[in-house]
């Protein structure tokens, strides 16, 4: 592989322009439909394209390899992201994309905060000042 192919930056990068493109595409697509069933769309479209990469792939796991641990923090993490979804949708649905991504992406701060606080993550004052810097540009984005 190359070594893009292997770096966490190359992959992060690469999820915040389709991140970008999410927002754009659906504030489009959600005009004329309801915010909730233009999430469930959204949701068997993701569903049909990682079941077809991972049949590509080859990357099916047995599901009973999976430790219930695990199973239990997917769950949770999956209940997370449709209540996550759904609020987007819905918050597109009123509002501007240029304004509403940023305010969604305050997520950058809490991640930072909830990884000290729950997973023993630690933190630089240069890391904590960009963790600032993130919510304060959030705020001036958003701010009419």
């Amino acid at each position: 592989m190359k070594p893009a192919l292997v770096s966490w930056p190359f992959w992060a990068l690469l999820s915040a322009v389709f991140a970008a493109l999410t927002a754009i595409l659906a504030k489009v697509g959600v005009q004329g439909v309801g915010s909730d069933f233009a999430t469930f769309v959204r949701t068997v479209v993701v569903l049909l394209a990682l079941g077809a990469i991972l049949a590509a792939t080859g990357g099916w796991q047995d599901p009973g390899s999976v430790p219930g641990r695990s199973w239990l923090f997917l769950a949770l993490s999956g209940l997370a992201t449709g209540a996550s979804w759904v609020c987007y949708f819905r918050a597109l649905k009123l509002g501007d994309a240029a304004r509403v991504a940023p305010v969604d992406k305050l997520s950058v701060v809490l991640v930072a905060v909830f990884g000290v606080a729950f997973l023993g993550e630690r933190l630089s004052a240069a890391n904590w000042l960009g963790v600032a810097l993130v919510a304060a540009g959030a705020v001036l984005v958003a701010w009419r």
